[in-house]
């Protein structure tokens, strides 16, 4: 993931940012609930990346903060206003452009771990997220701003109708906490769904007998076909002569911890 110095855009200085469809932006402009965001993040956070800062209402509280603020983001017209905007917090350091946060890796990480928040673009944030638990050791805590029914998705319990396979695979590493419903009238330019903030603290009690990769095989094969029995959307995970525990359920009646036990009797009796 690349970085950019505080001089990088300097020739494409600009007094304000156009809100582009193609990026998914949709900026807010309620500083209270932008302030609500940022003081959801621990005080004891060594480094902060905030994805897509746009003009910067996140990153104005953000600044007050004697953090490293890494700032995620592509468009290269934000980057410019905010260097501008931020000039004394990229003059110390405090502050420091990276590129795609899609594209993060291992050699990116500076610092043993990080909060992630922001307003993140609607059209990537489950890609958002899956990015995230790519690297949860590195990540013990992230909030952000989603699409309202995405949001609920996030944090829903088992049972749920909107339960499904992010709910699995998040609460698998993190609790949630859906935390307000944001109307569309606090963007610019406004969407056409509310949206919700959630925050999710990384869980002491991870299972780390389970396997990532199964859990989402396992996660991902079943709901999609959630209508079915468990007994058929898994069958090509079943031995001929085992008796599956699950064979009956459905998949939004399988808690968290019930498709983490799944994922260990896939792994001890694969085919």
């Amino acid at each position: 993931m690349k970085k950019f110095k505080s001089t990088t855009f300097s020739s494409l200085k600009t007094s304000e940012v156009r809100a582009k469809k193609h990026l998914g932006q949709h900026f807010l402009t309620d500083e209270n609930i932008a302030k609500k965001i940022v003081e959801l993040v621990p005080s004891e956070s060594k480094a902060i990346i905030e994805v897509g800062p746009g003009m910067g209402v996140l990153t104005q509280f953000l600044v007050q903060k004697e953090t490293p603020i890494f700032l995620s983001e592509i468009d290269t017209e934000s980057i410019a206003y905010l260097e501008v905007k931020y000039a004394d917090a990229f003059a110390t350091n405090q502050f420091l452009f990276i590129g795609d946060i899609l594209k993060l890796s291992d050699k990116d990480f500076e610092y043993n771990e990080y909060a992630i928040l922001g307003n993140f673009p609607y059209n990537i944030s489950s890609q958002i997220v899956f990015k995230i638990l790519d690297f949860k050791d590195k990540i013990p805590f992230w909030c952000g701003m989603f699409q309202k029914e995405v949001a609920e998705r996030l944090a829903a319990p088992h049972g749920s109708k909107t339960y499904g396979i992010t709910s699995v695979l998040t609460q698998s590493f993190y609790d949630i906490s859906y935390e307000f419903t944001v109307g569309p009238q606090v963007f610019s330019p406004p969407p056409k769904v509310d949206s919700g903030v959630i925050s999710c603290v990384r869980r002491n009690d991870i299972n780390t007998s389970v396997s990532p990769e199964i859990l989402k095989s396992v996660v991902k094969e079943s709901f999609n076909q959630r209508r079915k029995k468990m007994s058929n959307s898994l069958s090509r995970f079943i031995p001929e002569n085992k008796s599956f525990p699950w064979k009956d359920l459905r998949p939004e009646q399988v808690s968290v911890a019930g498709f983490q036990e799944m994922a260990i009797w896939v792994y001890e009796n694969k085919l």
